[in-house]
């Protein structure tokens, strides 16, 4: 066009490489190609012309959150002859009269995350993954602690629900494996836990969880219930961490674990590469953290139970045995998220491991054989109608011979039978091999023979061996002292 003001239209076009022809368009009509394009028109009638400012429009106004797919099941059973495909047109003006006539929506406002400042802590399930442990499906979740600024992560296996116990042990094991603590942490509103108590174990936890803060000097913060994008920088790492799971699971190629141990190092092991790829930025966030105390506090719940006639106590909806030289005292209680550890005053008894209640509210049972197996032996019939019988058993090849025992002996036979195999296991410290002979005799359809299982797992502890010792004369010593003193010469 600059060109055309001084030269002629040919000259003009050949200078800017067109034709003559496109240059004497252009100086007819100078409007662009696009410009020249006609307005689409509707090439059908509207479908929604007497239906959507009439009937669709009042719906978004009474009720603005309402799906375009409820209404047009709406439009559906008020006008049967609506046709199928008109949904998505139904959709496309639902979405722009929402845009025009809607609501004010919610806004996220994107936070500048300060290095050393915040960690934020939430579970996640993990039930659908099918990890089996030992055979059985593994009903668990995992505590997840992530710092905002660097992207550090740490994961910890929960067998039980979401408790204090569960947040206290993952928070501080995240923070003693970082090496510092950050100045706040935020949680969802902990209503998980806070779950079927009454006001005062309410305060009772919120005091514990402040002083739990106090201890590593965090300012406790939570975000508004029902407001998860307040934690988003957790929320949507949960989602990347469970995949990564996933996916190694695929590569391992099973989801088995032999016990939870493994599954745990397998956990940490997944989580430890995903903080190697944000190294740096973690070892520089983690100069700026707060240092640790000295020591980690109470990160169990304490209580005391007494020990019955049974041989165990009930806590929790869970009975759980116990030596029975312990019957008739009180005991402490710590309750860890997957054990109990029991003291008589200060001294450390024993560990337990955890049981939890049905899910139909049926109580629980954590039997140990051992220490009811003396009792068993002078009253073998106990074992009929035991109300955790099943539980007695150490190992499936155990509860199937006791069901072939009662098909094939009269019932004190059948009881006598069994407690002496258990027996057995107790006294001779062979249950692993004896569960295999016992196993390939149900597959044959055999009996135990108990008298060949004595034989085959001899020798019996309680009989001493006959040890002959020959001593030396005192005067054969004598050679060691010459031969001393001629070696000093």
């Amino acid at each position: 066009m600059k060109l055309k003001l001084s030269k002629a239209l040919p000259v003009a076009a050949a200078q800017a490489g067109i034709s003559v022809a496109s240059a004497y368009r252009i100086e007819h009509d100078p409007r662009l190609p696009s410009d020249k394009k006609g307005r689409r028109e509707r090439r059908r009638p509207d479908p929604l012309v007497d239906i959507f400012e009439a009937e669709v429009v009042p719906l978004l106004q009474a009720a603005p959150g309402i799906r375009a797919v409820a209404i047009f099941d709406e439009l559906r059973r008020r006008h049967p002859e609506f046709a199928r495909g008109v949904r998505r047109t139904l959709e496309r003006r639902v979405r722009a009269w929402r845009a025009l006539n809607g609501q004010d929506r919610e806004v996220i406002f994107r936070q500048v995350h300060e290095a050393g400042r915040m960690g934020l802590s939430d579970f996640t399930e993990m039930g659908d993954l099918g990890v089996t442990v030992a055979g059985m499906l593994l009903d668990h979740r995992l505590y997840h602690f992530r710092l905002v600024c660097s992207g550090f992560e740490h994961a910890h296996v929960i067998l039980g629900g979401e408790s204090y116990v569960a947040l206290a042990e993952g928070l501080q094991n995240a923070l003693w494996a970082l090496g510092g603590a950050p100045r706040e942490h935020r949680s969802d509103s902990l209503s998980a836990a806070f779950r079927n108590l009454d006001a005062d174990a309410r305060a009772d936890l919120t005091s514990r969880y402040n002083a739990l803060c106090t201890h590593y000097l965090m300012e406790p913060t939570r975000n508004n219930r029902g407001v998860a994008h307040e934690n988003g920088s957790i929320e949507s790492s949960h989602g990347h961490l469970k995949s990564a799971v996933h996916d190694a699971l695929l590569l391992r190629g099973g989801v088995e674990f032999a016990d939870i141990v493994a599954y745990r190092r397998f956990i940490d092991e997944i989580v430890s590469r995903k903080n190697a790829r944000n190294g740096k930025r973690i070892d520089a966030e983690r100069a700026l953290l707060q240092p640790l105390p000295r020591e980690r506090t109470c990160d169990y719940e304490e209580t005391f139970v007494h020990v019955t006639s049974s041989g165990g106590f009930t806590l929790r909806k869970v009975f759980y045995t116990v030596p029975s030289r312990l019957i008739g005292h009180r005991l402490r209680v710590r309750l860890y998220d997957d054990r109990l550890e029991l003291l008589l005053g200060a001294t450390l008894l024993i560990t337990l491991e955890r049981g939890r209640g049905g899910a139909n509210g049926k109580h629980g049972h954590v039997v140990d054989y051992h220490h009811v197996i003396h009792a068993l032996r002078r009253k073998p019939m106990a074992l009929l109608s035991l109300v955790y019988r099943d539980q007695l058993f150490p190992r499936e090849a155990y509860r199937r011979t006791f069901e072939f025992l009662r098909t094939e002996l009269a019932d004190r036979a059948a009881c006598k039978m069994m407690v002496a195999l258990l027996s057995l296991a107790h006294d001779r410290a062979c249950e692993a091999q004896l569960a295999l002979v016992l196993a390939d005799d149900l597959d044959n359809g055999r009996l135990p023979d108990i008298n060949a299982l004595l034989l085959r797992f001899a020798p019996d502890p309680a009989r001493l061996p006959d040890v002959l010792v020959h001593l030396a004369p005192l005067s054969s010593y004598d050679v060691l002292v010459d031969s001393g003193v001629e070696v000093a010469a």
